[in-house]
């Protein structure tokens, strides 16, 4: 049958005018071409290494983490990727309607733990473009599944002696990842993590903050600042008399510093100084978002006078306030701490 359709495709060729043939040939290229646009397209691009294995790993347009597939098939102890006649299996098996398996999870002895292992998702490859290239590689949660397998299958003793390779690369690639996740190694390999960080970051402060300033209300109580003035050993300022500028030091480092990591930064972004006189013209809590920000701010003050009442002095205070309030790597408790006998300018 096969040769009686090669032979009525080469027969009908003869008869093809040559517009004809271009005309089909120019078909084909539209299509091949338009389902290459739709493809998932690398936009971050590294190296996976656990100890001596390197995988190429890629972060896709849609967010998913890709290891290639050349990349895995190596790594368990392939000396190549995968093979001409491999891909040409594959891709048959698909024209067919098959579900292929990969060549690292393909040997007959793996096939009861691959169907244990993937019960609930077949591995199958993604096909992306990486530039102009057109890669297969297979999503990275996929990794711990695909040593799985290996590792189930030398408990169980299945292995020959030339398949032991790849399961003792599987345990490498396991011990790696036992310590940090796969997601995060590869969003570090290819320097995902940062447009990773800003985009949460950019989500964060649209709902933490408001687009437009609101008008201004009371949000710190009186109580917070006669609590720094009793802690610190002042006098309280008489009404109508404004707080030194010192104070508003202070509301910084214990309030506005605390508040989610990046919302500051944008706050004086909104409110600068004015030019000259080092001073704002609006309040910070004014740009904070009705239903997120201004919550957090109140909740935070809440909290933070609870801790200002059982304190008796700003060194107890401080140390109260650190163990509530931990922020890594940060110099604030040092910094207040080293004010505690500071006299109010």
């Amino acid at each position: 049958m096969t040769q009686r359709k090669s032979a009525g495709g080469i027969q009908r060729a003869k008869v093809l005018s040559a517009n004809t043939k271009k005309s089909i040939a120019s078909d084909a290229a539209k299509t091949r071409w338009k389902n290459e646009k739709t493809l998932p397209k690398a936009t971050h691009r590294g190296e996976l290494v656990i100890g001596d294995i390197v995988i190429p790993c890629a972060v896709l347009d849609n967010g998913e983490r890709m290891l290639s597939e050349t990349g895995i098939t190596i790594a368990l102890g392939s000396q190549t990727g995968l093979s001409g006649a491999a891909k040409r299996k594959r891709a048959k098996d698909i024209k067919e309607g098959k579900a292929p398996l990969p060549t690292f999870l393909n040997p007959e002895r793996l096939k009861p733990f691959v169907n244990i292992v993937f019960s609930d998702q077949a591995p199958i490859p993604i096909e992306y473009k990486d530039g102009r290239k057109k890669v297969s590689g297979y999503p990275a949660t996929m990794l711990p599944k695909i040593c799985d397998v290996w590792l189930k299958a030398r408990r169980a003793g299945v292995l020959q002696l030339q398949q032991q390779v790849k399961a003792e690369q599987a345990e490498v690639l396991m011990g790696g990842l036992a310590h940090i996740g796969i997601i995060a190694l590869v969003d570090e390999a290819t320097g995902y993590q940062d447009e990773r960080d800003k985009d949460s970051l950019h989500k964060l402060l649209e709902v933490y903050l408001t687009e437009e300033r609101l008008t201004w209300a009371k949000r710190f109580p009186d109580e917070f600042y006669k609590q720094i003035y009793r802690l610190k050993g002042w006098k309280y300022p008489s009404a109508g008399k404004n707080k030194p500028q010192y104070v508003g030091k202070l509301t910084n480092q214990l309030v506005y510093e605390r508040l989610p990591e990046g919302v500051l930064d944008e706050l004086r972004n909104r409110n600068p100084t004015k030019e000259g006189t080092g001073q704002r013209k609006w309040k910070h809590h004014q740009f904070l978002s009705e239903d997120i920000g201004q919550a957090d701010l109140r909740d935070h003050l809440l909290q933070l006078v609870a801790i200002m009442r059982i304190s008796k002095d700003w060194g107890i205070f401080i140390e109260n306030f650190e163990a509530a309030f931990p922020k890594s790597g940060d110099q604030l408790g040092l910094d207040l701490k080293n004010q505690c006998k500071e006299k109010l300018p």
